[in-house]
């Protein structure tokens, strides 16, 4: 893991767990030996983060330098609470793992006030996650590869059950309570397909990035999608 990552990773720790937090329990959350965690909690402090505690006792962060204060209205509090709260009905767990380090970063940079209130919201999603089958690739992979505009090969299950071996040009993920879906331009078809990402099988990335088409791929789908949707109209209205 960068240095960085690894610092962050830290620091976000500290924000999220309640204090005073053990360097036992630190090194497992940041993944790193006892040795390396006091030295990431000397550099932390030398960049100026106040972090109070020491080596047998636990550590507290009693002032995040880094993170410039910020002010949410009382609604606005309400609503980031209620969002990341209603994401596991939808997200993986490295989404929702992701959405809560977001929110406790968010609440480090509160006045007390407002951090007492997004602690004791009174907006709060309680609904109980849709049944579905969860995905068995690696959906980090498949972030990645939209993200960085990559293609992937993978092998794909259809609702017909017949197996393929496919390249695709991932665009876009769409996250729902019953299902996740993959936009892609698929290299076998040479069209626009929406996969099923429960039913992808493996998937690899090609070591081809298709950077340079990724707009004109987008815009296409749109203005089909669109044209798509007139001609529906249409034949409604003639209906």
């Amino acid at each position: 893991m960068a240095r960085s990552d690894r610092l962050m990773r830290l620091m976000d720790t500290l924000r999220r767990l309640p204090p005073p937090i053990t360097a036992g329990r630190l090194a497992a959350e940041t993944g790193v030996s006892r040795r390396q965690l006091y030295r990431d909690i000397a550099t932390l402090r030398a960049g100026g983060a106040l972090i109070d505690g020491e080596a047998g006792v636990g550590y507290r962060l009693v002032e995040d330098t880094a993170l410039p204060p910020q002010s949410f209205s009382r609604l606005e509090i309400e609503a980031l609470r209620l969002a990341v709260e209603a994401l596991p009905r939808i997200g993986d767990d490295a989404l929702v793992d992701a959405a809560e380090g977001a929110l406790s970063r968010i609440i480090a940079t509160l006045p007390d006030r407002q951090a007492q209130e997004i602690a004791h919201a009174a907006l709060r999603s309680f609904t109980a996650r849709a049944e579905r089958q969860e995905p068995s690739v690696d959906m980090a992979l498949v972030r990645c590869a939209c993200w960085e505009e990559r293609e992937l090969a993978i092998t794909y299950r259809d609702l017909q059950e017949r197996i393929s071996e496919r390249v695709i040009r991932p665009l876009g993920l769409s996250y729902s309570e019953r299902s996740l879906m993959l936009l892609a331009w698929c290299c076998l078809r040479e069209d626009f397909r929406i996969f099923h990402c429960n039913r992808i099988a493996a998937a690899a990335l090609t070591g081809q990035s298709f950077r340079p088409h990724r707009a004109a791929l987008l815009r296409r789908y749109v203005a089909a999608e669109r044209e798509k949707h007139c001609k529906e109209s249409a034949a409604r209205d003639e209906g």
